[in-house]
């Protein structure tokens, strides 16, 4: 039986955690090893204060293919798909809510459902502001069911809150109101 070269063409373009066809070309991908993790989650997150989102959420899906429960990589895939937002790439809510549906802490999932819903606001108001109040809201919504589950002595979710509040007043933000026109029959 020969072996299948390292790639081949294709029409489609699928992501798996085993293959990713891009540009018709589907190269298999090179799988981490277990020992590499808690290296790359390091690398993962100096990626991103090095502004580079895509390179971090590259390596966090590495992670994830050989540790698909591993919470620190699913916290910064999420933080740093949320990074994308300010630079106007195109990252689909379901993918960022499919993330963060498997972070197991209850306190976490909301926290950071509260930081992607405050990162969405800042780049929505950065150009133009439709709903971006309404976005600020949902996100001080999540901040408040993450501080009912806060560990004791830990007030981040009140800082954040308390940060989408005074950008909520300083720009002088108010809910957008909905007429029978916004509406397509």
């Amino acid at each position: 039986m020969t072996e299948l070269p390292k790639f081949t063409r294709t029409l489609t373009t699928v992501i798996t955690r085993e293959r990713v066809t891009l540009a018709k070309i589907m190269f298999e991908l090179k799988p981490l090893s277990h020992g590499a993790v808690e290296s790359a989650l390091e690398k993962a997150k100096h990626y991103r204060l090095l502004n580079e989102p895509g390179a971090a959420e590259s390596i966090c899906l590495d992670i994830l293919a050989v540790e698909p429960d591993n919470q620190e990589a699913l916290v910064n895939i999420v933080l740093a798909m949320s990074d994308r937002f300010a630079k106007d790439y195109a990252v689909g809510d379901t993918r960022i809510q499919d993330f963060l549906s498997r972070i197991t802490d209850e306190y976490e999932r909301a926290y950071y459902t509260g930081i992607v819903y405050e990162r969405r606001a800042k780049a929505v108001i950065n150009r133009g502001g439709l709903n971006s109040y309404e976005l600020f809201r949902q996100a001080m919504d999540w901040f408040e069911k993450a501080e009912s589950r806060r560990p004791a002595g830990n007030d981040d979710t009140i800082l954040r809150w308390n940060g989408c509040a005074r950008i909520i007043a300083r720009n002088k933000l108010e809910p957008r109101e909905v007429s029978a026109n916004d509406f397509i029959e």
